[in-house]
């Protein structure tokens, strides 16, 4: 591959940062690691933004959660059509593998993927409409949630929040749709979390299914 490059001279001297003081002080839980393999508690499907670091956000050590990141933390329905589907497969991994306990989705404030499909539904971003969008095909799966918000009427200043929390309700939605995730929530061996992050304030709300609502933990 001609077009590798190696490794940012900053990232090099972080990684040897990292090596020397975290790597050192926790030598023997890494080599645990490596030698037993991984035992994850929680599934966690978060987005790709990088203002959204869900292990500091629980303090989770290496190890604890098996994460998987894509645009606007979707979900896609179960669909075996012998295509490749990487955040099927992620959680395919996580409930038949490795067995978790808890899949938890993790919506947050300011996403830009919502944001784009807000405005791909409004009228307001035909790029994202082109067949050759790959970010607009996949903000596709938000579109039920759209339809849900507008029904709604909610003001055009909070309709960023709410399509964003809608975001996380689709996903619950269509975890559903796999059977290997419906039978194990249904044995009680597997619970389903939806949570939202307000970035700025570092706020946390789950969605209570009683009150059908978003509240803070």
């Amino acid at each position: 591959m001609q077009h590798a490059k190696p490794l940012p001279a900053l990232l090099a001297q972080r990684y040897h940062g990292w090596k020397a003081t975290t790597h050192a002080e926790n030598a023997a839980w890494y080599r645990r690691l490596a030698t037993e393999g991984q035992r994850p508690k929680a599934m966690v499907i978060s987005c790709c933004d990088s203002r959204v670091h869900v292990t500091s956000i629980f303090g989770a050590d290496t190890g604890e959660f098996f994460i998987h990141r894509n645009i606007a933390n979707l979900v896609p329905p179960y669909e075996p059509d012998g295509a490749q589907h990487g955040t099927s497969a992620a959680v395919e991994f996580a409930v038949t593998a490795l067995k978790v306990a808890h899949l938890i989705i993790v919506g947050h404030s300011r996403c830009g993927g919502v944001q784009g499909c807000l405005d791909m539904c409004a009228g307001r971003a035909p790029e994202l409409e082109e067949k050759t969008s790959f970010v607009g095909r996949w903000m596709d799966l938000l579109r039920p949630g759209y339809e849900r918000m507008v029904a709604r009427d909610l003001p055009a200043a909070d309709q960023p929040r709410a399509l964003e929390q809608e975001a996380v309700l689709v996903s619950l939605e269509n975890l559903m749709t796999f059977p290997f995730v419906r039978s194990a929530v249904e044995a009680r061996t597997l619970s389903l979390h939806g949570l939202w992050t307000e970035i700025g304030e570092g706020g946390l709300e789950y969605y209570d299914a009683e009150e059908n609502r978003f509240l803070p933990v």
